[in-house]
């Protein structure tokens, strides 16, 4: 394994624990917060240069690019709601009446969303709440569809599949992925991640689904409460010759779960609570306990099967427990708890030896 080119910048306290960040557009993240805040900060300086507060617990935000340009517009999710604040704003701190569209997504007070995506018009907003449900939001219409077929217990994460119109996949508690047709509201494949044996070990929690991450050419991820990462790469888009001989054309639907081009990965002693693509094949994961591994996902070996390989790992230093992982700008940055309890972000910055990965 090779030296983690990766040094810590800076440490950004927050009064409440992190539990979400948001890659933001002109060089800056969002970063939700328990107590209901928001914070926008430049990744130059590292210092706010907006917030909300007022919110009710923030499980989700996702940035919405203008024409214009500027800081776009944000979404959040809070509860059962989703609000919409336009932050190119005079204004340094904004408040929930200055939402300038609040949806009620959540069937009660007890259904509460827990992620949201923007596809990549940014016409359509996906969400998936506790209950099970996955729903898309036409954000031109502001029409709700929900899915016929939701999750068997809490639905955490949902992505949008690159370039696919119509095409979604959600994972859950019930340690199933769906890939939905959300124009037809059906289910297209599915996966139970709770029938797939482990490769080393016996593991005390159940494959509940924490998280997940889709490349830009359709590789899809999923990181387990048994500490695992579970890969498929069925619905990569393939550009110029592929096996030597032939182009692989792209299919008529994503087949991103298919088990046969797909493996399952002990990556980490404890939940996977956060992923992210930086590259193609190249995947970040983190444990709850901070244990950041970078991995390179390879090509068929020669027995067959798919490959996955660490390249370096790093623990988190003041970060105690996780919730978040994002990279951009360079920049790879991680939101969770410190050991009191407070909101805690790392910022790493790569370091300028030849040679790093």
């Amino acid at each position: 394994m090779e030296e983690t080119p990766y040094t810590c910048r800076q440490t950004l306290k927050t009064p409440a624990p992190i539990s979400c960040l948001a890659e933001g557009l002109s060089d800056h993240f969002f970063a939700g917060s328990d107590d209901g805040s928001v914070r926008v900060y430049n990744q130059e300086t590292l210092k706010v240069v907006r917030a909300i507060r007022g919110l009710g617990e923030v499980s989700s935000v996702v940035c919405m690019s203008h024409t214009a340009g500027g800081l776009g517009d944000m979404w959040v999710a809070s509860k059962r709601h989703a609000l919409r604040f336009a932050m190119d704003t005079e204004k340094m701190i904004l408040a929930m009446a200055d939402a300038t569209l609040t949806l009620e997504l959540g069937a009660n007070d007890d259904d509460v969303l827990n992620e949201l995506s923007l596809n990549q018009k940014n016409s359509q907003l996906a969400f998936c709440l506790d209950s099970g449900t996955v729903g898309v939001v036409d954000l031109s219409t502001k029409e709700v569809t929900r899915m016929k077929t939701s999750h068997d217990n809490i639905c955490g994460t949902v992505k949008f599949i690159p370039d696919r119109s119509s095409e979604l996949v959600s994972g859950g508690y019930d340690s199933r992925l769906l890939h939905h047709d959300f124009h037809q509201r059906t289910v297209l494949s599915r996966l139970d991640l709770g029938t797939s044996p482990r490769s080393s070990g016996v593991s005390m929690s159940p494959p509940f689904i924490l998280s997940s991450g889709m490349s830009p050419s359709g590789i899809f991820a999923a990181g387990t409460a048994d500490g695992r990462v579970w890969i498929g790469t069925g619905g990569e888009k393939m550009s110029g010759v592929s096996s030597g001989t032939s182009v692989k054309k792209k299919r008529r639907k994503w087949e991103g779960l298919r088990p046969d081009e797909a493996l399952t990965a002990d990556v980490g002693h404890g939940p996977i609570v956060a992923l992210a693509f930086i590259g193609p094949h190249t995947l970040l994961t983190s444990t709850l306990m901070g244990k950041v591994t970078l991995h390179e996902i390879g090509g068929l070996t020669v027995d067959g099967k798919l490959d996955i390989s660490p390249k370096w790992t790093k623990g988190t230093t003041d970060v105690n427990k996780v919730n978040a992982i994002i990279a951009t700008g360079g920049l790879i940055i991680i939101g969770g708890l410190n050991k009191s309890g407070g909101g805690m972000i790392e910022v790493w910055e790569k370091g300028s030896k030849p040679g790093d990965v």
